[in-house]
């Protein structure tokens, strides 16, 4: 055997390895039908929120004469465009997204700024969060969900350092950070940690150190104990205080947590039916946003809520698993993030319906009502659909090579 005939174990071990990428650039990963499990969560999310905005708005639209169905029909509509949207982005190659990244954060910004300086943008309960189109209301925040999402998947798909931070400092984190001092102007205080956490989570999914989060961690918890009361405003300040001692302001901020409690128990274990609530009945302010699960909770009881909440939890379950299947970095960042948002917001609203965080006035997504929120929303799911058709392949482990 001439020299050049021979090859040894470790030349041929990195030929192996070799064939082995290629195999898998080329070969490895497959196409499927979209996550089937995934789909008919999210239609069961949005068939509850409709009929629980029916039951909730109906004695609302008796009260001032109008279609006992206007809610309902309203967001049919918004249910059915977010569902076209959700079909669009399924079909749509996601790994293309990424180029529209800095169009889609300048229409955010624009929006934003829309809201916040013209007359169009619209205060309800001392918030400016929506913009008056004639046909709907607008809420750009809702759009910064998304957009969070795709930023963030495309700065961390590769190495995390500073080199990274430095680069990109101008061009993604810097706009990132106007986008959340504008919503917080609103202010949209439940929106900016929505965003923030989102951040966070995805840091981590991309293998970021763990040591700028640890010195972060530790600033922020002594400029929360020391600056939080200048820099929150008032109201939340007030709903803060409420949230430990409901009580001591009952008939005034403490009074939609005191009666949200109420449905709870009157819910019991079975619920006391559907469209029987008594809560609804002008008790209960926003019953069919902020306060939707409550009402939930008194028409179906813990076995409605535990039904919902299960829910949740499948949907999160197929989302990461979405994420774990998928070939590349992009994808599986995107899909954690999409994911983390609806898990981490219902969270949020359950929590805070149920007392355990303070009112911070965030929407259950996929059932209270709102016509920016369920588009965005569906279109999301839209993105995880379609990342779900693309997965890896599993290798039979190579013996004759």
């Amino acid at each position: 055997m001439s020299y050049r005939e021979y090859r040894s174990p470790k030349r041929e071990e990195r030929e192996r390895k070799e064939r082995r990428k290629r195999k898998r650039d080329n070969s490895d990963v497959i196409l499927s039908p979209p996550d089937k499990s995934l789909l008919i969560i999210v239609t069961f999310l949005v068939i509850i929120g409709l009929l629980a905005i029916f039951s909730a708005t109906a004695p609302k639209c008796l009260r001032e004469g109008a279609n006992l169905a206007s809610f309902l029909i309203k967001q049919t509509v918004y249910a059915g465009v977010g569902f076209f949207a959700m079909g669009f982005f399924a079909r749509f190659d996601y790994k293309k997204l990424e180029k529209y990244n800095d169009k889609f954060m300048w229409v955010v910004i624009v929006l934003l700024l829309i809201l916040q300086f013209t007359p169009l943008g619209v205060s309800i309960n001392g918030a400016k969060r929506w913009i008056n189109l004639g046909f709907m209301q607008l809420q750009p925040s809702e759009l910064a969900k998304p957009l969070f999402c795709m930023l963030l998947a495309s700065l961390f798909k590769d190495k995390i350092d500073l080199n990274t931070f430095l680069k990109n400092g101008t061009k993604v984190i810097l706009p990132m950070i106007i986008i959340l001092g504008l919503i917080f102007k609103q202010p949209n205080l439940s929106m900016v940690i929505i965003l923030t956490m989102t951040t966070l989570a995805l840091y981590i999914a991309g293998r970021g150190s763990w040591l700028p989060i640890s010195i972060g961690g530790g600033v922020a918890g002594f400029g929360i104990l020391t600056m939080l009361p200048k820099l929150l405003h008032g109201y939340q300040m007030d709903r803060i205080t409420v949230w430990l001692n409901p009580g001591s302001d009952a008939q005034g901020k403490g009074y939609n947590i005191i009666q949200s409690l109420i449905a709870f128990a009157s819910g019991g274990f079975s619920g006391s039916g559907y469209g029987s609530s008594i809560q609804k009945l002008a008790y209960l302010p926003e019953c069919h946003t902020d306060f939707i699960f409550a009402i939930i909770a008194e028409e179906f009881g813990f076995l409605g809520c535990l039904f919902v909440l299960g829910l949740f939890v499948a949907l999160v379950h197929r989302g990461l698993r979405i994420s774990k299947r998928c070939p590349d970095m992009y994808g599986k960042l995107l899909a954690i993030g999409i994911t983390f948002v609806f898990g981490f917001q219902a969270f949020l609203n359950m929590s805070v319906a149920s007392s355990f965080m303070p009112v911070t006035g965030v929407t259950l997504p996929f059932i209270s009502y709102g016509g920016t929120s369920i588009i965005v929303s569906l279109a999301m799911v839209g993105i995880l659909l379609n990342i779900s058709k693309q997965r890896i392949k599993k290798l039979r482990t190579e013996t004759n090579e």
